[in-house]
């Protein structure tokens, strides 16, 4: 099979939330609480709520502060 560099490095635009509990390791309720305070910008569809990727890496790449 031939593999494509750039099919590797495609993020995903938006995740589940479920799915960024997994990836961050952080609670569902502490999640909810980062959308709440407009740390993780998110999109609603229908009755799912997306969370922007984009945002979940700018909380990860906050480095030497403590959150929660």
């Amino acid at each position: 099979m031939i593999e494509r560099g750039w099919e590797q490095k495609i993020e995903p635009l938006t995740v589940r939330i479920s799915t960024a509990v997994r990836i961050t390791g952080l609670s569902r309720s502490r999640i909810y609480e980062l959308i709440q305070s407009g740390d993780l910008a998110t999109v609603k569809v229908g009755r799912a709520t997306l969370i922007q990727f984009s945002s979940l890496r700018a909380l990860t790449a906050v480095s030497g502060t403590a959150r929660g």
